[in-house]
């Protein structure tokens, strides 16, 4: 339809708790929605990498995080308002339950937050398996928790039948008749995602094919009143000449002229185009595939150009890279393709030996280390830069928001400087060689209760790490990396 001109509309999809629902909803508005003709723009609350890789998947345009404890509140609404003026819909998934965020006593990095922060309703996802007019009281609780919140009405997922529907909707209508119900989703087989310890299947992995997302929109289609919803999530704009936002801790606004795919495979004549840019090596394939698009665009606007390739497929660093960035995923899953990659295994090592600019980051750490223990069982050699190795646990090591201080000049930044994000694995460190040359770089700060740690490990020219950082936080770590690229690449033209 009309991108960039008429009527928009803006809702976020929250649940009472997780697992209650929000994906599958959010993905089947996304199908229904573009199938009807609508450029629809999705965000994902929260700092996850696998939702927003299935948004784009349905919607074909690049899902993006909105976070409320990573990002500043002004980064958040320029976001949404300037890819909103570019789309017909913004949809944006929430993150957990409704009001849980980065604490049990304040709203940060909530769905409620955010949906405050950009002036638009919330629709509430309520799992009413076994229930029927105790799922009122649960909604009389969520829409009254928090009266400046907006909820345009409740969606029923896992509804029995239609009969168990309208006890859901008479329980709705005597206790709480304000609230509007958007409609009941039966429990449907054919369109259940698979799952795995660090949540969805990933978008390189699973396909959502046409037949999938057709089975999905008619469920929803018949299962909702979609025209309602829509009516009830207008989006008033903001007034003319005030949209302006005063820039995140002095850095300047980001509002990046492109938009980088992050999928896409640069040609080999874009790359060698502009000798005075540094390029910069992405890994990007099913094994490293969590990359926040803003911290690739950043690098390009630092001056950068990138270069994706794929270790799983066998590719190695391009000869022309000034840099390396390895970013997060399931390296763990593709160990045996990566430890046969000697190739690129062993342009990792020399390119660190030349001191040559490579950050990674959890799954790219593994990578960096000694070797990868599977939950199998199996020892698979990695590069070795790091001195030690990671195996799997079958439960989770580390989850949480993470604020990191600087502790020294690194790759992104110096002393003081504060950058945020999170972590997210069920891998651990072990076999520590003793009297190794690695700094401990980082300070890392999670909840208020848990005491401060040293991380961020550093050799030479090489700065890895569990934490995910969004450069959005500190746009000028982009810049710092940038920097070290382009002078290593001037000292190695000179050799």
């Amino acid at each position: 339809m009309n991108s960039g001109g008429g009527e928009k509309y803006a809702f976020l999809i929250c649940g009472t708790h997780s697992g209650c629902g929000k994906t599958t909803v959010t993905l089947g508005l996304l199908a229904a929605l573009k199938g009807r003709g609508y450029d629809v723009q999705p965000f994902k609350v929260g700092p996850d990498f696998i939702d927003p890789g299935l948004h784009t998947q349905i919607a074909s345009a690049q899902s993006r995080n909105l976070d409320g404890w990573m990002l500043s509140r002004k980064w958040n609404v320029e976001l949404f308002r300037r890819l909103l003026d570019r789309s017909d819909i913004g949809l944006i998934e929430g993150v957990m339950g409704l009001f849980d965020g980065y604490d049990g006593e304040t709203e940060s990095g909530s769905s409620a937050e955010m949906a405050k922060w950009l002036g638009i309703p919330a629709v509430l996802i309520v799992d009413a398996r076994s229930m029927a007019r105790s799922a009122a009281a649960l909604v009389y609780g969520f829409t009254r928790f928090d009266p400046a919140l907006n909820i345009a009405g409740v969606i029923f997922n896992r509804v029995g039948g239609e009969a168990h529907l309208k006890l859901l909707r008479d329980a709705i209508a005597s206790s709480c008749p304000e609230v509007i119900v958007l409609g009941g989703i039966p429990r449907e087989d054919r369109v259940q995602m698979p799952e795995r310890h660090l949540g969805l299947v990933t978008s390189d992995e699973m396909k959502l094919d046409a037949d999938w997302q057709r089975t999905l929109t008619d469920l929803l289609e018949k299962s909702l009143d979609i025209d309602l919803l829509l009516q009830k999530s207008l989006y008033a704009a903001p007034v003319p000449g005030k949209r302006s936002l005063q820039p995140y801790a002095g850095a300047p606004v980001f509002v990046p002229e492109m938009e980088i795919d992050p999928v896409e495979q640069r040609p080999a004549e874009t790359i060698s185009s502009n000798r005075d840019k540094p390029v910069i090596g992405i890994a990007r394939d099913a094994a490293f595939c969590f990359y926040y698009p803003e911290n690739l665009e950043l690098l390009e606007q630092a001056g950068s150009i990138l270069h994706f390739f794929s270790p799983v497929d066998g590719e190695t660093l391009p000869e022309s890279c000034a840099g390396v960035y390895l970013g997060g995923g399931y390296p763990e899953l593709f160990a045996r393709e990566i430890s046969g990659n000697t190739g690129f295994l062993a342009s990792l090592r020399e390119r660190a030996m030349q001191g040559m600019p490579i950050y990674a980051e959890c799954g790219g750490l593994m990578t960096l280390g000694r070797f990868i223990n599977t939950v199998e069982g199996e020892r698979y050699q990695m590069a070795g830069i790091m001195p030690f190795g990671t195996r799997m646990l079958p439960r989770r090591k580390a989850l949480g928001y993470t604020q990191v201080v600087l502790l020294q000049q690194c790759l992104v930044g110096g002393p003081g400087k504060v950058i945020r994000g999170h972590e997210f694995h069920y891998s651990e460190i072990i076999e520590f060689e003793p009297n190794s040359s690695v700094e401990f770089v980082y300070e890392l700060q999670r909840r208020k209760s848990e005491a401060v740690r040293r991380e961020g490990f550093q050799t030479g020219s090489v700065l890895a790490s569990y934490v995910h950082l969004h450069w959005g936080s500190a746009p000028e770590a982009a810049s710092e990396f940038v920097r070290h690229c382009t002078e290593w690449m001037k000292r190695r033209r000179q050799l």
